[in-house]
């Protein structure tokens, strides 16, 4: 029997009215250095945890960005390998804005944070294709036109 292992990593979306808080990666990050994407990263629960994939996504946001999100709602999940071949099963989440003013908690991991709607982040060129594709599932999956 094959085993599997994966890294569990939670980008969320969080929104406020028309608008999506994107993070600008640090230049230091391995991944996507220097371009937008959603705050997030990896699960860190104990065995045994419950809503870990919720819990994560809440703490993610407020740890990079300083902000509350309610109500993280799966949009959906794949696999990659990370660039140091590490097997990854990546969920985004959507979530609602509740409170905080977005800043850079991390620096070593977020140069910049930004409201964006969706006709703005697609006039940017520091948008890797993976996050405008996120964008187009958050949208499709709150109903809204992609």
């Amino acid at each position: 029997m094959e085993e599997f292992a994966y890294v569990v990593n939670v980008d969320v979306a969080v929104h406020r009215g028309e608008e999506y808080l994107f993070i600008e990666r640090a230049t230091s990050e391995a991944h996507a250095a220097g371009l937008l994407g959603f705050p997030g990263g990896k699960d860190e629960a104990q065995a045994g945890a419950d809503d870990v994939l919720e819990a994560t996504a809440r703490r993610e946001v407020e740890e990079e960005v300083g902000v509350i999100a309610a109500d993280p709602t799966y949009v959906f999940s794949g696999t990659f390998e990370s660039d140091d071949w590490l097997s990854v099963l990546n969920v985004l989440a959507s979530a609602r804005y509740v409170d905080g003013r977005a800043h850079p908690r991390e620096p070593e991991e977020v140069a910049a944070v930004y409201w964006l709607t969706p006709g703005e982040i697609r006039q940017r060129s520091d948008v890797p294709a993976f996050t405008a594709s996120y964008l187009d599932a958050v949208e499709a999956h709150r109903g809204r036109r992609a």
